[in-house]
């Protein structure tokens, strides 16, 4: 049985398909890190404390309420309690912009940290403000271009520690729906891509997005008549899809640095695909930036507590 009583709060990433928790000690330790399929996309309102409690409750110490700091689309008008968005340009949402969500259980003190929002041209985002936060505090004189790669990309512009402006690009959804169900999927390779037909795309995607929508019919003409591998054409679409992406914010890549909040195999092609234009990016753990995140939140709980 888990021993509860070391555990000081718990940090929550609760997304549209996965929870993740922390449990952490009064020293910033981790004591438990877990996670599961009950994103917010499977669950009704009055779900949310019994699926949190789920991964929790063993971790929770009996006779106090213990912190419980969320971020991500538990806040959104779908999920446990909406938390407003805070508007752009703004440094990230801290935890006096936190909706605090009434529960059953005695031993939940749980805030929801709010999203951002941009009025000019209409975007916002849940969770990734908190990677945001995470990495300025980190970097707090970064001047450049986030890049968050995820089904929904987001690319920020950062300056002197403010969210500036942001764009996201349905990129990865678009590259699921293209190559699980529409007439390209009969030519793709189900996992192997092609890097070199993947450079070639993403050059093409950047420089001619005009050209996006023939030229990826043009993908299943070339598998049929062309002899273009499935792998080939893996990396084309990526290739083509990526490159329009770029185009979308060809006017934030100057010569300002660029970092991407990722360290898995998309984040790498992102990096990759911008290589491609000439510009260099480093990874960064969004794990770790997003834990970072929470914990600054609930470091200024703790100075209002006490």
């Amino acid at each position: 049985m888990t021993d509860a009583s070391g555990t000081a709060w718990i940090a929550a990433d609760w997304g549209t398909t996965n929870l993740r928790v922390w449990a952490l000690d009064s020293q910033g330790g981790t004591r438990a890190h877990r996670h599961s399929a009950k994103g917010m996309g499977t669950l009704e309102r009055e779900d949310f404390e019994a699926a949190l409690l789920e991964l929790i409750g063993d971790l929770l110490p009996l006779g106090t309420p213990t912190p419980v700091i969320v971020c991500g689309m538990a806040g959104s008008r779908q999920g446990w309690a909406e938390a407003p968005y805070v508007a752009a340009p703004c440094t990230p949402p801290s935890l006096e912009n936190a909706t605090r969500v009434a529960t059953g259980d005695a031993r939940l003190d749980v805030h929801i940290l709010p999203g951002i929002k941009q009025l000019a041209p209409p975007d916002v985002m849940r969770g990734e403000e908190t990677q945001i936060a995470g990495f300025l505090a980190e970097e707090p004189d970064f001047n450049g271009l986030l890049c968050l790669p995820g089904t929904h990309t987001k690319w920020a512009v950062l300056e002197k520690g403010r969210l500036i402006s942001f764009r996201t690009c349905i990129t990865g959804e678009l590259f699921a729906l293209l190559s699980e169900r529409s007439v390209l999927s009969h030519g793709l390779s189900d996992r192997d891509m092609d890097m070199d037909a993947f450079r070639q795309a993403v050059e093409r995607g950047a420089l001619e997005p005009e050209q996006l929508l023939s030229d990826l019919f043009g993908i299943r003409a070339a598998g049929l008549i062309a002899g273009l591998s499935p792998d080939a054409a893996r990396g084309r679409l990526s290739g083509l899809l990526i490159g329009a992406d770029l185009a979308a914010v060809r006017a934030d890549l100057t010569d300002q640095p660029v970092a991407i909040l990722g360290n898995d195999g998309l984040a790498e092609t992102y990096r990759a695909a911008l290589s491609c234009l000439g510009r260099q990016a480093r990874l960064l753990d969004a794990d770790a930036l997003t834990l970072r995140g929470l914990a600054l939140a609930y470091s200024s709980h703790a100075k209002v507590s006490s």
